[in-house]
């Protein structure tokens, strides 16, 4: 473990260069550069509002405005998204390096989840002028938003090391991840009160279709987040979809570095 640490150490000055490269050629040969990361939620908040306070005619969730309820799970699924979309690309993306000097091979999709992850923390001050905006009063609660943030983290850092090693030697796995990403979008309750279908399905015999999603890890992050933020009320930690994401999170981040350090020397071979 300790030689681990100190590996890290010797290229911690590579990898914050490599989290720069990765903001930066985000918004190459953009007029707004990293504006666009306050003015894309904004914009795709305003169009799910549009069409989906019109198809569920309502104002709010819980108390909650509608359009404040998309944002935060907006945001959280991009942050997902984007972090293990990044991860996935990453061996590939830089083969030239690879093939060229020794680095770290796990600084790449690191590198790619980190820069994602300030360019997800940037975009949270749309957050806070929206509940300026729709006047949402946080409570002391909001300092537990940092511990589904956290888990959030986790959940892409695992994810993303599993996608990586994937796609080194599947690179169908790049097409295959945008389809099952929807899957996750729509189970996520992004844009749809999900203890109003709980309660349906409960009613109907399908109490299976509650467990399906609550063990979503994503799922439980935002619906965390959002009680810490949103609803002003403290995370509850015995939640079966609280403790979904905390244990596919952790269990994740184990299988993905396990994986990434057995197949890491055959890269070579298929990059």
């Amino acid at each position: 473990m300790n030689a681990y640490v100190d590996n890290f150490k010797k290229y911690r000055g590579l990898l914050w260069e490599l989290v720069k490269k990765g903001i930066k050629l985000k918004y190459r040969r953009s007029y707004l550069g990293i504006v666009w990361t306050l003015l894309e939620p904004i914009l795709t908040t305003m169009v799910l509002v549009f069409v989906f306070q019109n198809l569920f005619n309502r104002d709010n969730v819980n108390g909650v405005p509608f359009a404040m309820y998309i944002l935060s799970g907006r945001l959280l699924y991009t942050c997902f998204s984007g972090g293990t979309n990044v991860a996935l690309r990453s061996i590939r993306a830089n083969s030239g390096m690879i093939k060229k000097v020794y680095v770290p091979k796990y600084l790449y999709p690191l590198a790619g989840i980190l820069h994602n992850f300030i360019i997800f923390g940037i975009s949270l001050i749309v957050l806070v002028l929206g509940m300026i905006v729709f006047k949402v009063k946080p409570t002391w609660h909001v300092f537990e938003a940092i511990i589904p943030l956290f888990l959030l983290f986790l959940l892409v850092l695992g994810v993303g090391m599993i996608l990586s090693t994937i796609a080194v030697f599947f690179r169908d796995m790049e097409y295959l991840w945008s389809v099952l990403l929807m899957l996750v979008m729509y189970a996520s309750a992004i844009f749809y009160d999900a203890e109003k279908i709980f309660a349906n399905v409960a009613e109907k015999g399908q109490g299976y279709i509650a467990t399906i999603f609550k063990c979503n890890p994503l799922y439980g992050i935002i619906y965390a987040f959002r009680r810490t933020v949103l609803y002003g009320e403290g995370i509850n930690y015995t939640d079966a979809s609280f403790i979904a994401c905390v244990c596919v999170s952790v269990v994740s981040v184990i299988i993905g570095f396990v994986v990434f350090y057995k197949k890491q020397d055959d890269f070579i071979l298929h990059i």
